[in-house]
């Protein structure tokens, strides 16, 4: 049997709006109970990246995370100059990294790709990806998750195979060499949780779009798939310390 990843190192990049809180937690939160409940044995470090926590040692975990953020990866802040730079540290030593949404953007942004705003506008509910990468074929080929974002990876940086793809988002995940995956859905998101953000961001939609992702989480979203999925990336040996492919 596979041994699981004991420490999954989370780097913070935003947290929920202090109105929703109550109801749904902050991100961390919402990660921790997904993968809590595909494998209960992991344990987490949380790193507040807009407070410039960082681990002391990149080895006090066996993986990271970045996880989503209101802001752009492009935007000249500290902080994401900071993490950016991290991303290259855990890029150069081939430690397991896994990017969501803004960490998706990041990743590339970083490593030599480039991430901008959609001409399509805001990509929001559900939607269903599609998964071709012939590294993990007991993968599910199409899942669905939820989505927020504006922003998306326009184009991969070099080395990186596009692994993922939906209607709205042509490069929907990412992998690079065995020790990144990114995806720009959403995993720990809740349809109640994308239910109340779609209210909160209802006016800067508009009307239509707001009510067409709401529409959307009348079917089915696979977040335990899809944790089980980056459990099971995090935790394959063969990543660790490897070349690019």
């Amino acid at each position: 049997m596979t041994q699981r990843a004991r420490v999954l190192g989370i780097l913070k990049a935003d947290s929920v709006n202090p109105d929703l809180q109550v109801a749904h937690g902050d991100y961390t939160d919402m990660f921790q109970a997904i993968f809590r409940a595909a494998d209960p044995t992991l344990t987490f470090n949380i790193y507040d990246v807009l407070a410039f926590q960082y681990p002391d040692d990149i080895d006090e975990c066996d993986g990271y995370l970045i996880t989503g953020s209101r802001h752009s990866v492009y935007e000249p802040l500290p902080w994401i100059q900071r993490l950016g730079e991290f991303v290259v540290e855990l890029h150069s030593a081939r430690k397991k990294l896994v990017g969501i949404c803004f960490g998706h953007q990041l990743v590339a942004h970083v490593l030599g790709g480039r991430t901008a705003k959609s001409d399509r506008g805001w990509g929001v509910g559900r939607h269903v990806t599609r998964l071709h990468d012939g590294n993990h074929p007991d993968w599910p080929r199409e899942f669905a998750l939820l989505s927020s974002h504006q922003d998306q990876v326009q184009t991969p940086p070099p080395g990186a195979e596009i692994i993922a793809q939906s209607d709205f988002c042509p490069i929907a995940g990412m992998t690079l060499g065995r020790h990144i995956l990114t995806l720009q859905g959403h995993p720990e998101f809740t349809k109640d949780y994308a239910r109340d953000l779609l209210g909160v961001r209802r006016e800067v939609l508009g009307e239509s779009l707001y009510q067409a992702g709401l529409d959307s989480l009348a079917e089915d979203v696979h977040q335990a798939e899809v944790a089980r999925l980056i459990l099971d990336f995090l935790v394959d040996a063969s990543g660790a310390g490897t070349p690019n492919a």
